[in-house]
């Protein structure tokens, strides 16, 4: 993705070296969106749709890569990538594995075969 690409994308901070996230997990919900676009899940317009009514649904009631995070959720639902049910058992996976994890240490989640 190229840096003109990532300028259009709307609420993305950036500085001279790309974008800005406050959290590790930011940087991975970005870097999932931008793999399944350029494997071709969804065009950019079509995140821009999904992420831009989740936004306006939201007001300033969530911060930006959550709503970014619940773009992909209804995109990979929408798309059928995975079910439902299945990306709420990973969530509760995720859930359990950042309790168990101390902090300042990388939460680290079992891989699925």
């Amino acid at each position: 993705m190229s840096k003109s690409e990532i300028e259009n994308i709307p609420g993305i901070v950036l500085d001279e070296d790309g974008p800005v996230f406050s959290e590790p997990w930011e940087a991975s919900a970005f870097a999932l969106a931008v793999e399944l676009h350029q494997n071709g899940v969804f065009e950019w317009s079509e995140w821009s749709e999904t992420l831009g009514s989740l936004i306006k649904d939201a007001g300033d009631s969530k911060p930006y890569y959550e709503l970014w995070l619940n773009a992909l959720e209804t995109i990979i639902s929408q798309k059928a990538l995975m079910a439902d049910d299945d990306i709420s058992q990973r969530k509760k996976e995720w859930q359990a594995a950042l309790l168990a994890t101390p902090h300042g240490k990388p939460i680290e989640l079992k891989k699925h075969s």
